[in-house]
């Protein structure tokens, strides 16, 4: 695999003041991309969940890197204008590394035949058409840069549920979060192939088990075999944001099986250090999923 540099590359982030998002923003940072951190909780305390966005540049900055905080709502269209407009104006320079992670609340607890249209429509908007409007805005940067990197986050809860007899899956049919995250897949690989020759890969990454984050262990109880940590799915990622944009592109991967393909060096969220256990030849196949 041929690996690019990130350095000196703006980078947006956007559900940067916790969980998944954080931890990208820190590596990206650290590897010396400019990174642009995106989300609507900008100091502690002011969310639901421990996170935000000054806690995110504080730990970029100790990871050696640089990183902005830019408080924005992703899920309207004038937001999304104003955070590539901070992002490029801030940095002097266009934004060609674009993570799509902010999601809509999973509102697992909705089931099919109670599905609300203010939650359906939300999730769309957030999960899908901001993720593809990020894209067209900053893809014309791109195309002026000669090259550019668009992840989108995905989820193993995109796959089909498979039954009868229906089991074990605490969160239901999530046919909201599911179905969203599903098509999100289905427009990266598209995506891929319009872009294909331009200098521009895109591509999606769902975690191989759940990474433990304040939400995901709110929404299930989650025993030791069915996680990973933070550390495979941002390095799994980083492959993808660094890859060839001529032949690393158009994936629908999973994070630990994505490590081990490439043979990814797991780094703590600073890339100083290799995280112990979670090397390529450490992970236990067993934990790895395939995708029918």
């Amino acid at each position: 695999m041929t690996v690019r540099t990130c350095v000196g590359r703006v980078a947006l982030v956007t559900g940067a003041s916790r969980g998944i998002g954080q931890g990208l923003a820190v590596r990206l940072a650290a590897e010396g991309a400019l990174v642009a951190a995106v989300g609507r909780t900008a100091k502690p305390g002011d969310g639901s969940y421990a996170g935000s966005l000054a806690e995110t540049v504080d730990m970029a900055a100790a990871a050696g890197g640089q990183a902005v905080a830019v408080v924005a709502d992703i899920g309207t269209a004038h937001e999304r204008r104003r955070a590539v407009h901070e992002a490029e104006k801030h940095f002097g320079r266009p934004v060609t590394l674009l993570v799509n992670n902010a999601a809509a609340p999973r509102a697992f607890d909705l089931r099919f035949d109670g599905m609300e249209e203010d939650a359906f429509r939300a999730a769309i908007e957030v999960n899908v058409w901001a993720a593809w409007d990020l894209a067209r805005l900053v893809i014309p940067g791109m195309l002026g840069d000669g090259a550019g990197w668009i992840l989108n986050v995905s989820s193993a809860q995109a796959t089909p549920r498979v039954g009868p007899p229906y089991s074990g899956i605490s969160s239901g049919g999530a046919c909201l979060y599911g179905g969203t995250k599903a098509m999100i897949d289905r427009v990266t690989s598209g995506a891929a192939m319009d872009l294909h020759g331009c200098g521009i890969a895109v591509n999606s990454l769902a975690p191989e088990a759940a990474v433990v984050t304040p939400h995901a262990v709110s929404a299930a109880d989650l025993p030791p075999d069915k996680i990973e940590p933070m550390e495979t799915f941002v390095s799994a990622a980083l492959a993808l944001l660094t890859g060839d944009p001529g032949t690393l592109t158009g994936r629908i991967a999973y994070s630990l099986s994505l490590v081990k393909e490439l043979s990814v060096e797991v780094r703590s969220l600073d890339g100083r250090t290799l995280v112990e256990g979670w090397q390529p030849t450490e992970i236990d196949a067993k934990r790895l999923l395939t995708r029918s």
